[in-house]
């Protein structure tokens, strides 16, 4: 995570918080895409260090977990 700007690091605790979320309701309703979901958004902000890779990474995730969701 980059320490060095405080939009990044803000932005990683909020896509961290939801992804734990995810991880919680998918362990709680046995939901395998909502709990790979949180797993992904919970270790993104360690891998993206700009805030362009965060957000479009975590869109492309929100845009799969949709994709999954309303073709299966």
């Amino acid at each position: 995570m980059n320490l060095d700007n405080p939009a990044v690091m803000l932005s990683g605790v909020l896509i961290g918080a939801f992804g734990m979320g995810f991880f919680i309701y998918g362990k709680k309703s046995a939901d395998y895409s909502a709990l790979a979901m949180g797993v992904a958004l919970s270790v993104l902000p360690f891998v993206a260090h700009t805030m362009v890779l965060l957000w479009g990474l975590t869109g492309a995730c929100a845009t799969l977990m949709y994709a999954a969701r309303r073709l299966g």
